[in-house]
């Protein structure tokens, strides 16, 4: 049984196939964070530190298993929305995909200016002034028009700056691996429950992102089947692959706890100037790649929004031509330039991990009320131990918010607080709005 929720959903076009949703979860992963947080991993653990990225890949792999169960009960826009808005209403889908495009917005803002912090080097104006807000604004409404112009050429782009975003990561893993100190690693010191915690809590933001794929779902050919299966190895792959660098890292460059560019300064005692230059270029593309699947993921959450009636309807209409919700696509791309230019985004940028968090955290909760309310099927993506492995996943998701710091639960509080107002304001206005037309 195919199960969406009312609205123009076949107004979008199926274009996203396997290799796609493969793309956008990869994208959604690896952005900044891989290529900072392993010098932050050896400061606060040292050589204990590969285990604590193992401890975060088994995490975020119990995490993906279970919404890749939900997501194969829906071929519906929206993920996380769906699932929570079927399990606990259009209230609590609402403020999840508030607090996800909240966190995407600032995300693609905070891009977009690192993306030209990158490019300093090469032409010093870009520091400052107008120059930089000409090239930061450049590249968002760069950005925004691939993906209005329709999906198929947004994930054109995509693809190719996958491609030269995994190359240098794979390279480094393939010359570092022989240098692994395996013997250090065994041996190294097991670091306090406080540091295992709050250590994760940080390393986190390199693994979340992966639920991109799963809000495209109106446009992902045989969603049901495609999404789950593809999101666990993509997750899983990911993982192996933060684990390998971080081994190196502690190999090779046991000293780099200050560095704010390990990673480039591996590849230099590894490959020399070339190795440091190949990822410098990765970095680049890592961050355009991150920022430009954001662009094409955050729209459709005001699209699915829409559609469910709790945003005006404006935000759901669709394009005859390219198949895409473009008004959202423009709205998004408009509010990320204000961001961006602004330089506002700042204290929305640190909601980021805490959000995803406490998102995963709805999606978990909400899968045993979608497996009674829903039926299932033969061949249907399934979770070994059932409810088991969702179990393991909700507490340690919970226990990695306990470590949230002060000031991200009160913005996240203030976000549900405004998203609350707008709630009522969309919902009470289409009911008066309906009344009123009843009456005529």
């Amino acid at each position: 049984m195919k199960q969406t929720l009312a609205g123009p959903e076949s107004h979008l076009k199926r274009e996203i196939g396997r290799i796609g949703v493969a793309t956008i979860a990869m994208n959604g992963v690896i952005g900044s964070g891989i290529f900072a947080l392993p010098a932050v991993a050896i400061a606060q653990a040292g050589a204990f530190s590969p285990w604590l990225f193992l401890l975060c890949g088994i995490l975020i792999l119990t995490v993906a298993l279970t919404l890749a169960r939900n997501a194969s009960f829906f071929e519906s826009t929206g993920g996380p929305i769906v699932y929570t808005t079927v399990a606990f209403g259009r209230f609590v889908g609402f403020q999840t995909g508030l607090l996800i495009y909240v966190s995407r917005v600032a995300a693609i803002a905070a891009s977009a200016n690192l993306l030209v912090s990158y490019a300093v080097p090469l032409w010093s104006p870009l520091a400052s002034g107008t120059p930089r807000t000409i090239a930061v604004v450049s590249y968002i409404v760069l950005a925004t028009v691939l993906n209005a112009v329709g999906v198929r050429a947004g994930m054109a782009v995509l693809y190719l700056i996958s491609i030269l975003k995994l190359l240098p990561l794979l390279l480094l893993i393939l010359v570092g691996v022989p240098e692994i100190e395996w013997a250090t690693i065994a041996a190294a010191k097991i670091a306090s429950p406080e540091t295992v915690g709050s250590t994760m809590l940080v390393l986190m933001y390199a693994f979340i992102g992966f639920e991109f794929s799963l809000i495209n779902a109106g446009e992902t050919r045989d969603a049901r089947s495609a999404i789950p299966r593809t999101l666990v190895k993509t997750v899983l792959a990911v993982a192996v692959a933060y684990a390998l660098i971080q081994l190196v890292a502690v190999s090779i460059g046991p000293d780099l706890g200050n560095s704010e560019t390990p990673l480039v300064e591996l590849a230099q005692r590894l490959m020399g100037p070339a190795g440091a230059l190949l990822l410098s270029v990765g970095v680049v593309f890592s961050i355009g790649g991150g920022s430009l699947t954001s662009l094409l993921t955050a729209p459709r959450l005001t699209y699915a929004l829409s559609r469910d009636g709790t945003l005006p309807g404006w935000f759901g209409a669709v394009n005859e031509r390219t198949h895409v919700p473009v008004n959202s696509i423009l709205f998004c791309g408009a509010l990320s330039i204000a961001l961006a230019v602004s330089q506002q985004f700042i204290w929305l940028a640190t909601l980021s991990t805490i959000i995803r968090l406490l998102t995963y955290a709805l999606c978990i909760a909400a899968l045993p009320v979608i497996e009674r309310k829903l039926p299932t099927e033969a061949g249907q993506f399934r979770i070994p131990g059932g409810l088991v492995i969702p179990g393991i996943a909700l507490v340690l998701t919970v226990w990695l918010l306990t470590h949230s710091t002060l000031q991200s639960v009160l913005i996240t509080g203030a976000v549900v607080a405004v998203g609350s107002i707008v709630f009522g304001f969309c919902t009470n206005w289409k009911r008066d709005t309906v009344g009123t037309a009843s009456a005529d």
